[in-house]
């Protein structure tokens, strides 16, 4: 008999959470009860990046209270199993990814069970399973940093993946939270279509896949979501936006290093349409990132098309979910630091994608969206995927 378990998938990536406590992060946690409380999910995987912040060494001991902030609230008590790994331990820095995963289980979810990688085989979920710290040792959870040879030029970086395994009913299926490298300079990424950032996002997305599907265990459906970093195609974006524009190329002194790039109007104001610099991309139009524009916008959104022989996404109709301003007044506007992107996805194998119930209109459907669109979430907004899981219940 096919039932169905509604599932809720979270990833966000919280590093500016510990930046400005307070105010941001309690706002935050009403957007999660509240998109929880709507959807009244059986199963909810919330994947984190960057926990601890930029000063995690510092923020860490905020962040795992944050983590214990989540487990102890009144509106997850109905969730009465919670397995949850928190790879807090930064003086490993060789291994350290500052990823957190939470999994909750409600008391109605009777068949649950979980992986174990290392006697290979599955046992029931039960009670509350916290690790918090060094996972090594933890035979639930393969984690995994990306070696330094996969982005020689630029300094050690907390980028990685983290994978658990699980059955519910007689489904079973991989969740992996997965943070990939950022465009360190807008201005080399500029450069070319595709960028070098792009072509290391690639490099390592497709590690990710082989390692979880390789020969060490069986391979399985999969649900691959974090912050991938994935950018628009930048060169080719700001070709678009400057077909009206005077292009500018300013060098530094006397050298060949571009420092700015800026379009200026052609007509009589020369008012600059867009300036460019390292850790700038200055926009004049902000509405152009906006939610109405966000067909015209997937257009340069390329990097998930190179995997479509592996991987499937449900349609974008949320605007870019980076970089928000963390300022509590500004919630819905974009800091002009980087041109806006869609980094935080939720991204699965094609056969995960065969056990989504499509049901008819009147029936609870797929929702595909950023949590808390109008309040400040800090400059990552998170992204949610609801779904129900189809499966063969007893």
């Amino acid at each position: 008999m096919e039932t169905l378990t509604d599932v809720l998938l979270v990833t966000a990536n919280v590093g500016s959470l510990f930046n400005n406590l307070g105010e941001i992060q309690s706002e935050w946690l009403q957007e999660l009860y509240k998109t929880i409380h709507c959807h009244k999910p059986q199963f909810i995987a919330l994947h984190f990046q960057e926990v601890g912040g930029k000063d995690y060494m510092v923020n860490m001991g905020h962040a795992e209270n944050f983590f214990r902030c989540i487990e102890s609230s009144e509106e997850m008590k109905d969730y009465d199993r919670v397995c949850i790994y928190v790879d807090s331990q930064f003086q490993a820095e060789d291994v350290f990814t500052a990823l957190g995963s939470m999994y909750f289980i409600h008391k109605t979810l009777k068949n649950i069970y979980q992986y174990d990688f290392n006697v290979k085989e599955f046992k029931a979920v039960s009670g509350q399973n916290r690790y918090v710290g060094s996972l090594d040792r933890v035979t639930t959870v393969e984690k995994e940093k990306f070696v330094k040879n996969f982005w020689p030029d630029f300094k050690w970086s907390r980028k990685g993946f983290m994978r658990t395994r699980w059955i519910i009913h007689n489904q079973g299926f991989d969740l992996v939270n997965v943070h990939l490298f950022h465009d360190a300079s807008n201005l080399t990424a500029c450069e070319a279509s595709p960028s070098i950032y792009s072509a290391n996002r690639k490099n390592a997305l497709r590690y990710v896949i082989n390692r979880i599907s390789d020969s060490r265990y069986t391979s399985l459906p999969f649900f691959l979501f974090g912050d991938f970093n994935f950018r628009l195609d930048t060169l080719s974006l700001v070709q678009h936006l400057s077909t009206t524009a005077d292009v500018q190329t300013v060098k530094k002194d006397s050298s060949n290093v571009v420092e700015k790039i800026i379009c200026e109007e052609k007509d009589n104001h020369h008012q600059v349409l867009l300036h460019i610099e390292e850790k700038l991309f200055a926009y004049l139009n902000q509405a152009y990132f906006r939610e109405e524009n966000v067909p015209s916008l997937l257009k340069y959104d390329k990097e998930v098309a190179a995997f479509q022989d592996v991987i499937r996404e449900e349609d974008i109709k949320f605007p870019p979910s980076y970089p928000y301003s963390e300022e509590y007044t500004k919630p819905t506007q974009y800091m002009n630091t980087r041109c806006p992107a869609w980094c935080d996805r939720i991204l699965m194998s094609h056969t995960a994608g065969e056990f989504i119930h499509r049901g008819d209109h009147d029936e609870k459907s797929i929702v595909y969206n950023t949590l808390g669109s109008n309040v400040c979430m800090g400059d990552h907004k998170p992204v949610f995927l609801f779904f129900s899981l189809k499966t063969n219940g007893h």
